[in-house]
């Protein structure tokens, strides 16, 4: 499904599926694991079974595959998007978008590299889609 509205990114999205586990803040949810379907600088999307409450916060766990430690990042959700069920992939899941709201500089900096290296592969920028 392609999304309608205006793409309001500040940093452009590759689309890179690596391992998030996704850890409520308030520690009531059961952890998530689950995989990105697009990440930039500022925040990536998953798509889930279940929908995550806009303005949630959560504790990331991102494997970024190329590097032998993975970054934490802490976040909230600023979209939740139910897929329609006549969807070829994921009908009746849910696509969650998670802003970054506190990285180290060390996961920054990982983030930004791994990003750059996918970008200067020709890894696809992600187009708005939901």
């Amino acid at each position: 499904m392609i999304w309608e509205g205006m793409d309001r990114r500040k940093f452009p999205r590759v689309m890179y599926p690596c391992m998030v586990k996704v850890i409520s803040s308030d520690g009531i949810q059961p952890q998530i694991l689950t995989h990105t379907e697009n990440m930039g600088q500022g925040g990536l999307c998953v798509t889930l079974k279940n929908e995550i409450n806009l303005f949630t916060l959560v504790e990331l766990e991102v494997d970024l595959l190329g590097i032998e430690e993975h970054i934490f990042p802490k976040g909230k959700v600023v979209w939740n998007v139910r897929r329609k069920s006549i969807e070829k992939i994921k009908p009746m899941f849910y696509d969650i978008g998670f802003e970054f709201t506190e990285i180290s500089k060390r996961d920054h900096d990982c983030l930004r590299e791994t990003l750059q290296l996918l970008i200067n592969k020709g890894t696809p920028l992600s187009k708005p889609y939901i």
